[in-house]
């Protein structure tokens, strides 16, 4: 499915950045579109795992349609055209209702959704049958042509798009490519951060919030201009893999049980503003970048959700 952006000043101004007045806060997602004559698909990354009570209170349950629904209408007003939502197989069952409940109201509200497997972080032999186990579930649950949503995949040239979170690292994802690819209609492995050339085995990458060479600064001010751009640098070098491209508002852990104390500063907006358009000096509207990942929606334990708007300048 492709979507064009539909947004206005107003609504962009009112919905996403609360308090915050530069002006180039409310013209980031419309200069994208402009760009790229609409060509570029934005995407978010959508967490599933609120409500359940390892996490913390956000004031709703991913597994409520009525928030979904606002949720999806929401996002759909902003331009955005799917979320990539994170799934770990039967790891996590709270997650894989949320998932199916994502999947099955997008094919009703006209939007995309598509998968991001979270990789197990056991041994490479058990995060590799993990792997195996959780992505034939997937096909048969969801993937299927009854599959309740399945209209709604997100896919690339007839092709379903899966994105890949990496965590230990440990998977063999040469025998899962091998197993994936004997499907009927075998998917797109989308993997994080940039390839090089023992990294066959995926189809694309996308970018994730990074500070860039130089790490986390204290004061939030590496807010990964050298990362994004030495990701667009090396994704030119690979023409046949597929660039998903990286947008960010900023990031801040300290509500996270496993808060390392990393903080980017959103500088006003800013920081999103300018990870939204970097991919134009690195694509053309004749050769546009395909996707754009936000990440994310909705993560307010890493401090990078837009769901409810930015913090108010000086944030």
């Amino acid at each position: 499915m492709a979507y064009r952006f539909r947004l206005s000043v107003a609504t962009l101004a009112l919905v996403l950045f609360q308090g915050c007045t530069h002006s180039t806060l409310r013209t980031s997602f419309g200069q994208t579109e402009s760009a790229t004559n609409g060509a570029t698909r934005v995407l978010a990354v959508y967490e599933p795992w609120f409500g359940h009570p390892r996490h913390i209170n956000v004031g709703y349950s991913s597994i409520d349609p009525a928030v979904v629904r606002k949720q999806i209408e929401a996002a759909k007003n902003l331009g955005i055209a799917g979320f990539v939502v994170d799934w770990y197989g039967d790891r996590e069952p709270f997650l894989d209702r949320s998932y199916a409940l994502v999947q099955q109201l997008a094919g009703e509200l006209n939007f995309s959704v598509a998968m991001m497997y979270d990789e197990s972080d056991k041994d490479p032999e058990q995060a590799t049958d993990d792997a195996l186990v959780a992505f034939e579930k997937f096909r048969q649950t969801y993937l299927a042509p009854d599959a309740p949503g399945r209209q709604a995949y997100l896919t690339y040239q007839g092709r379903p798009m899966i994105f890949i979170f990496p965590k230990s690292r440990q998977t063999n994802w040469k025998r899962v490519r091998e197993e994936v690819s004997k499907w009927d209609t075998p998917p797109l492995l989308i993997y994080a951060h940039k390839p090089n050339p023992s990294t066959i085995q995926f189809d694309g990458f996308y970018a994730w919030v990074n500070p860039g060479p130089k790490g986390w600064a204290k004061d939030g001010s590496n807010w990964g201009e050298g990362y994004l751009r030495d990701f667009y640098k090396t994704m030119q070098k690979y023409p046949d893999k597929i660039a998903v491209g990286g947008a960010w508002a900023g990031f801040d852990d300290h509500k996270a049980s496993w808060s390392l104390g990393r903080y980017m500063s959103q500088r006003c907006g800013d920081t999103l503003a300018d990870t939204m358009r970097m991919h134009r000096d690195y694509y053309s509207a004749d050769h546009p970048l395909p996707f754009l990942l936000i990440a994310t929606w909705n993560d307010y334990e890493e401090g990078t959700a837009i769901e409810r708007g930015l913090k108010k300048c000086g944030g």
